[in-house]
């Protein structure tokens, strides 16, 4: 289905998350998170362009994994994507909702 996330219309699945990552970009980014009361920063776009890395390996994205990482630690993790992070940090990022997300 189509969504128009500022000015630019995407496609997204039932649950908001971008069917096709080529519509992805910062502008679409920005907006998604601000549909959330997410401000990005700077530490954000770490976690998001890490998270994009991981799933162009396709390696599996969980929580457990971030932690093992290095790349944030979990409490700045809730911190920066409040009410369930792995879920929020991957439909900002533009990639599917992991499959250890419910």
């Amino acid at each position: 289905m189509k969504k128009l996330v500022g000015q630019t219309e995407v496609n997204v699945n039932e649950e908001g998350y971008l069917t096709d990552f080529n519509e992805w970009n910062k502008n679409v980014a920005e907006n998604l998170a601000e549909e959330h009361d997410i401000k990005l920063t700077e530490r954000h776009w770490e976690v998001i362009a890490y998270l994009q890395g991981q799933h162009q390996k396709e390696e599996p994205l969980s929580i457990r994994g971030i932690k093992k990482s290095g790349v944030i630690d979990i409490k700045e993790f809730y911190a920066l994507f409040p009410g369930g992070p792995l879920k929020m940090s991957t439909l900002i990022a533009g990639i599917p909702k992991p499959k250890s997300c419910i």
